[in-house]
């Protein structure tokens, strides 16, 4: 008889940095979006996932040098963090990039043991002709973008052309928008299907105003991955998780109670959006 049972995951968020909490509302918009003024600062994440015999991080964050070039303040190595949550970067075997900006590729070297699932779409774009801009390369770092090729190069780069099913109850799906082939992922859990969304939408406030944040590859994509995400979450809102907004620290419980840069997101929320 074949197993029909749906997988759960343990679903962990783990804030690594943030900016100045005097960030401005007006830089978390797509430029002539009437949304007032305030402080919106943003927070950087990455995302562990265990259960049913295996680990797999989502994205890699970045470090010290990175954050002092980007002006970003690193509360900790995301290595470390992981540490704390019980796993060793050293030992994970599966990483998902859920695309190569700065901020989401720039940790490669801390997993050696790793492959790495990537789109098709976004090494095209790191590599391709469009790097020739400075408006569209900014968020890359070339250092992270020729690892990534390294990568490939030592049959650790996983590719996938749009959708796919690397797990069961761990599903990729090509949204773009953000980058160029921008993923996000949905994990099996408890209480649901959750969405990881990174970057499809970076404040839950950037989908529910349909207001996209301003660095964009394609602004069309960017709108519809705010519909898809919401599809993919059964249009339940507990079910989506943004990738840079401070709300998801303070809306959901903390790891062991007392890490409080680490959160679980298998868990309910304690407050709703």
């Amino acid at each position: 008889m074949n197993d029909t049972r749906q997988p759960h995951y343990e679903v962990l968020a783990l804030r690594y940095a943030t900016t100045d909490l005097k960030r401005p509302r007006h830089e978390n918009f797509f430029p002539g979006m009437d949304l007032h003024e305030g402080d919106m600062p943003l927070d950087y994440y990455i995302w562990l996932i265990r259960g049913e015999g295996r680990v797999v991080v989502v994205d890699t964050g970045f470090g010290a040098e990175a954050a002092r070039m980007r002006g970003r303040i690193l509360l900790h190595e995301p290595a470390d963090l992981l540490r704390r949550a019980g796993v060793d970067a050293a030992e994970v075997s599966d990483v998902v990039l859920t695309h190569l900006h700065y901020d989401h590729a720039g940790g490669l070297s801390a997993f050696p043991s790793a492959r790495f699932h990537l789109q098709d779409d976004e090494m095209r774009f790191a590599t391709g002709r469009s790097m020739r801009h400075a408006c569209l390369r900014a968020p890359f770092e070339c250092r992270d973008v020729t690892q990534a090729v390294e990568l490939v190069f030592a049959d650790r780069m996983i590719f996938h052309d749009g959708d796919a099913a690397i797990f069961p109850g761990i599903e990729l799906f090509r949204v773009g928008g953000h980058s160029g082939g921008l993923q996000v992922v949905r994990v099996s859990t408890a209480r649901g299907r959750l969405v990881l969304a990174s970057d499809a939408f970076h404040f839950n406030e950037n989908r529910l105003r349909r207001a996209p944040f301003p660095i964009v590859h394609h602004l069309g994509e960017m709108l519809e991955g705010f519909v898809r995400c919401e599809e993919l979450a059964g249009n339940d809102a507990s079910l989506l998780i943004p990738g840079h907004d401070p709300e998801v620290r303070r809306r959901w419980p903390s790891f062991d109670g007392d890490a409080l840069d680490i959160v679980r997101l298998d868990l309910p929320p304690k407050t709703a959006e």
